[in-house]
């Protein structure tokens, strides 16, 4: 083989001016041979000359086959069929070129001949003169091959953003092409696409804790190209979080709030433990009727009317210890996502909002860990791979030993009382190859509680997962997986009498979730896929404790239901202003026998007096069908590269009712399917909402309007015995809401002074109208619901001394919730009763409350095996005795007002933190 490079220009330059002569024919073959040695045999066979760079790699590459006969030129074309090389025949010469294509006559097709650039003569017209790149980060990527009449002056690169370590895809990179001016970033699977014109280009490739990846491109075609970023850590460091500039004013859906539990750590919190619901707490929208209470109000909606998933799996009950604990280990959590405004089409079965929690990734690399221990729970994390950079297994457990701090409840049954729980987390993740993942989990929590010495109640959340990832290519990412869930509740009363009993209710959910995620162009990012979810639901099952009980056992019969969903979402760009986020889904439910049911009589109230007949369904019958579509859409258009209008409008089907007669959520509320005379609530929402960043991102400002209503939820008459009940529709209500608002957010989100002022001004009302006096509330007019605040506000701020000691501040103020008075008295047959206004005309007094904590870390040497940091709270510095609840009792014939506290006194908390 003649190397004969160092002349090729001359030679080439050359061979231009004269005329092609006629090209051999030949009989060749290869087998398993490198492409350099079929140039020597064909060298050899024709009499011609070779000349080309015998480094470059795409030679090696290895080439069997057979030619009879057959031109040089198409058997040339056949090895270089799949690189990056080229060639170009004359005079009994052959020259390969690499990427480039050898004209030897001007195509006036490519240029226009009256704009033709000067040209230094010093060099030939073909070539181009490449950047030494000698050193790594200089290094060029050069992308296909330049072929004849190919005109395109622009091309799409797109591909997946890994990290090093974990193989995960890395989500909002942001892509700059710095030579250029152009920019893009990946999506949620770590998908980019980009459009990149001829010549040289330069990739700047920044991501939120890794090392900054800097390439240089040209390409000649369309091309996928995937990367892996390295994780860059400072152990222990507080993480400044990057993010691509003004994200949250060009991301499309509005109403959605996202935030890593990270940032948990400097919040003040009650009892001292990181915690992501009391975090969504200090949010503007989200709301509870109260301290010690479980459950969660957004946007003026009940506590029922949110979906809580873990990693897909629902969880029924997301709190601990009264609501002052999330029923997730926060140490497991890796993000939240709250969709409080425009829910993605693939969400459903909640009309109010979904909170997405998902968890950690397992290290694929070493074993690590991480826990706390504080003066109310303790927990421990820990990961480690189980085949390594394939095989990780992550996990947690955390319990609380709390029942000295029930002693400081400002209330004598609460203070008396006992209670625990315990938590348990395990995931493991297997990359079989570089398309498919499998990941499997399970998830345990457990509370038990005394309100009284002779009363235990108890509550569980179970879930189970199997997930399998697959990128059919680079533009198809799917998932399969299979989910099973279950919350149950209990009750023991044992008081040593006849009327001891034990009390169970269960609802089991199993899931199956289809979704793909197709890249079909820059404009278009389609979602779209298939939910299909069982219901069994054990209403309630009461057992005397002795045989010799006065209570009767009682069993109602089960309820089952199928819903079925298939959704499909388009992230649609139009240009750079204006961007739409268009979804549809079609939801069907089937309320399935066996089961009893009661068929009232046509236009008759639903009352014991106008039954019609009682009816009979078989396994598998269908009851009931309800079906419809829900309508997700939302738009963004930019008025500046800081600042964007967002609009967006949802409605929502639910076909789950929480049955419960108290005023605020409660561990032992149950659950109920929509059947032949329950139907499903459904949601409507509409906001518009100004975004607006400064200083380079350095202040955020939000604020978003609301209107919300809804129809059919569930809502009972006052006396209503709920428990073991076999005719709930009887003493259902089902009512209608409205809700309004406006919310305000502003963030200061780096420096040494950083955190965020939330005001939200809104309100709640519903409606209870029913067919008959006793199931009309306040004359069938709109009232206040029990969680209508209309005042919300909310600071928390941190302030960073050094890189080791740091404080926070939490204030929360809100408006007391409404409440219904006695107002006076009547007699009445010779009996006293109380007058009680109309439902919620009151309110009990304003809440707020002052939260501080002091953070000091340790040392941060890189290589110290053990790491920690330790947390000081004080939970109510002020020691605010703000009212939880007001009730009223009649004494010597005198009606007296009283009001309970939960906590009326500062708590103080330590936890002693720590990472190895």
């Amino acid at each position: 083989m003649k190397n004969k490079i160092s002349i090729y220009f001359l030679l080439l330059c050359f061979h231009i001016l004269h005329a092609q002569v006629k090209e051999p024919t030949i009989s060749v073959a290869f087998s398993d041979k490198p492409i350099k040695d079929c140039f020597l045999e064909i060298e050899n066979k024709c009499k011609e000359q070779f000349y080309f760079d015998s480094n470059w790699s795409d030679l090696n590459q290895k080439i069997t086959a057979s030619f009879t006969n057959e031109p040089v030129s198409l058997i040339l074309n056949t090895l270089l069929k799949e690189t990056n090389l080229n060639f170009f025949h004359t005079n009994n010469t052959y020259i390969i070129t690499q990427n480039n294509f050898i004209y030897n006559q001007l195509n006036t097709s490519l240029v226009q001949t009256d704009s033709l650039p000067s040209v230094n003569q010093s060099n030939p017209l073909f070539f181009e003169k490449l950047v030494d790149a000698t050193d790594e980060k200089d290094a060029i990527i050069i992308i296909g091959k330049q072929e004849e009449g190919n005109i395109k002056k622009t091309h799409h690169i797109e591909g997946i953003i890994l990290d090093t370590k974990t193989k995960n895809p890395l989500s909002g990179v942001l892509i700059s092409v710095t030579n250029r001016n152009i920019k893009t970033e990946t999506d949620i699977d770590g998908h980019f696409k980009i459009t990149l014109p001829d010549g040289l280009n330069h990739l700047e490739i920044n991501a939120m804790s890794y090392k900054k990846l800097n390439q240089k491109i040209i390409l000649k075609k369309d091309a996928v190209l995937n990367f892996q970023l390295t994780e860059s850590v400072t152990l222990l460091n507080e993480v400044v979080i990057e993010r691509e500039r003004n994200k949250e004013v060009k991301e499309i859906a509005s109403g959605v709030t996202s935030f890593n539990v990270e940032k948990a750590k400097s919040v003040p919190l009650v009892l001292g433990e990181r915690d992501i619901i009391k975090l969504a707490l200090a949010l503007p929208g989200i709301k509870t009727a109260g301290e010690g209470t479980s459950g969660i109000n957004v946007r003026g909606g009940k506590d029922d009317q949110n979906l809580f998933l873990l990693d897909n799996a629902t969880i029924y009950n997301p709190s601990h210890f009264f609501g002052f604990f999330s029923s997730v280990n926060p140490y497991l959590v890796n993000d939240v996502n709250i969709y409080k405004g425009f829910i993605p089409a693939e969400f459903g079965g909640r009309i109010a909002s979904v909170f997405e929690i998902n968890s950690k990734e397992g290290n694929y690399e070493k074993f690590k860990g991480e826990g706390g221990i504080g003066t109310v729970t303790s927990n421990l994390t820990f990961t480690t791979p189980i085949i390594k950079e394939k095989a990780s297994l992550i996990g947690g457990v955390r319990a609380t030993y709390s029942k000295w701090i029930l002693k400081q409840i400002d209330n004598k049954k609460l203070n008396k009382s006992d209670a625990s729980f315990y938590d348990a987390y395990l995931k493991y993740s297997h990359k079989i190859n570089k398309n498919n993942t499998l990941e499997t989990s399970i998830y345990y929590s457990k509370d038990k509680f005394k309100i009284s010495s002779d009363s235990l109640y108890s509550y569980s959340n179970t879930a189970a997962s199997l997930k399998w990832r697959h990128n059919f290519n680079t533009k198809n990412i799917a998932t399969f997986q299979l989910i099973n869930s279950n919350y149950a509740f209990a009750i023991d009363y044992n008081s040593n009498n006849l009327k001891s009993f034990n009390y169970n209710f269960n609802i089991n959910e199993s899931k199956f979730i289809f979704k793909n995620v197709y890249f079909y162009n820059e404009k278009h990012k389609f979602t779209y896929g298939l939910n299909s979810v069982l219901y069994l639901l054990n209403p309630g099952e009461l057992n005397p404790n002795d045989s010799n009980s006065l209570l009767t056992a009682k069993k109602i019969d089960q309820e089952k239901g199928l819903e079925n969903d298939l959704f499909i979402n388009d992230e649609y760009t139009l240009n750079k202003k204006l961007s739409f986020n268009l979804g549809l889904r079609y939801s069907t439910f089937l309320a399935l026998g066996p089961a009893t049911q009661t068929v009232y009589q046509d236009g008759a109230p639903i009352a014991p007096g106008n039954v019609k007949e009682i009816k009979e369904y078989n396994n598998n019958e269908i009851i009931k069908n309800y079906n419809g579509f829900e309508y997700r859409f939302g738009t963004r258009y930019l008025l500046s590269e800081t600042s964007s209008i967002k609009l967006a409008y949802t409605t929502n089907y639910q076909y789950l009712h929480k049955l419960s007669s108290n005023t605020t959520q409660s561990p032992t509320d149950t659950w109920k399917l929509a059947d032949l005379n329950i139907k499903p609530s459904y949601g409507q929402q509409i906001s518009l909402g100004y975004f607006k960043n400064f200083k380079e991102d350095l202040y955020q400002f939000s604020i978003e309007g609301y209107y919300k209503k809804t129809e059919n939820f569930l809502d009972f008459k006052v006396g209503s015995d709920l428990m073991l009940s076999e005719s709930i529709e009887t003493d259902a209500i089902q009512g209608k809401g409205k809700a309004y608002g406006v919310e305000f957010l502003i963030k200061k989100t780096e420096g040494k002074l950083n955190g965020w002022i939330g005001y939200t001004y809104s309100r709640s009302l519903i409606q209870l109208d029913g067919d008959t006096a006793d199931k009309r509330v306040n004359n069938g007019n709109y009232f206040a619901s029990n969680f209508d605040k209309p005042h919300d506000f909310n600071a928390i701020l941190n302030y960073k001394f050094t890189q080791r000691y740091s404080a926070s501040f939490n204030f929360t103020y809100q408006t007391g919730r409404p409440v219904t008075y006695p107002i006076g008295s009547y007699t009445y047959g010779n009996a006293q009763y109380t007058l009680y206004s109309d439902r919620n005309k009151f309110r009990i007094p304003d809440y707020y409350r002052v939260d501080v904590g002091f953070n000091i870390e340790g040392n941060h040497k890189v290589k110290k095996p053990f790491h920690s940091f330790w947390n000081i709270s004080i939970y109510n510095l002020l020691g605010r005795n703000n009212p939880q609840s007001v009730f009223f009792v009649t004494d010597n014939g005198k009606i007296k007002a009283y009001k309970s506290s939960i906590f009326a006194y500062p708590i103080p908390t330590i936890t002693y933190n720590f990472k190895f």
